[in-house]
């Protein structure tokens, strides 16, 4: 069966808060200042019914195997919104549904009118860094925003 992708919906919350949990834990980065103790994890489809915002469900059989969005972060700069959240379930990795979503997210956040695109990450996710490279966004020296996700280290931007 084919992959979709659709927007998230309250009946998702629980089995995509799963889902990114057990990937923070697969790559030992569940802790303190990450969406791993965030409390809107665990009610997606609430958070993203902000303006401005979208979040992203690739479901296959049924089963939600991965997420991304984009988000008006507080203290970003006029016209930047936050690429979120994207994970993609370890057995639908290598397949391009991490590209899709991000590139779906990418689309939404034009679609909103904001000219830059800022996220957060970890050195251990080396192949998302990869993937965020060659989508053309470029490492910065410091945070910017008040995603209050004080554990991240790694900061990008991407300039549309």
């Amino acid at each position: 069966m084919a992959v979709t992708i659709r927007k998230i919906e309250a009946a998702d919350n629980k089995a995509t808060a799963e889902m990114i949990r057990t990937i923070l834990r697969e790559f030992k980065i569940d802790k303190p200042g990450t969406v791993y103790t965030d409390p809107t994890t665990d009610d997606l489809s609430t958070l993203f019914e902000q303006p401005g915002s979208a979040y992203w469900i690739a479901e296959e059989d049924g089963e939600i195997i991965g997420g991304c969005g984009i988000y008006p972060t507080a203290g970003l700069p006029d016209g930047c919104a936050e690429l979120v959240k994207l994970y993609t379930a370890a057995a639908s990795r290598g397949k391009g549904i991490g590209k899709l979503l991000m590139e779906k997210s990418i689309e939404s956040a034009q679609h909103f009118g904001y000219n830059e695109v800022y996220l957060e990450s970890f050195p251990e996710l080396t192949t998302a860094i990869s993937m965020y490279e060659k989508a053309g966004f470029k490492k910065l020296e410091a945070p910017l925003g008040n995603s209050g996700h004080f554990a991240c280290n790694v900061w990008m931007l991407l300039v549309l």
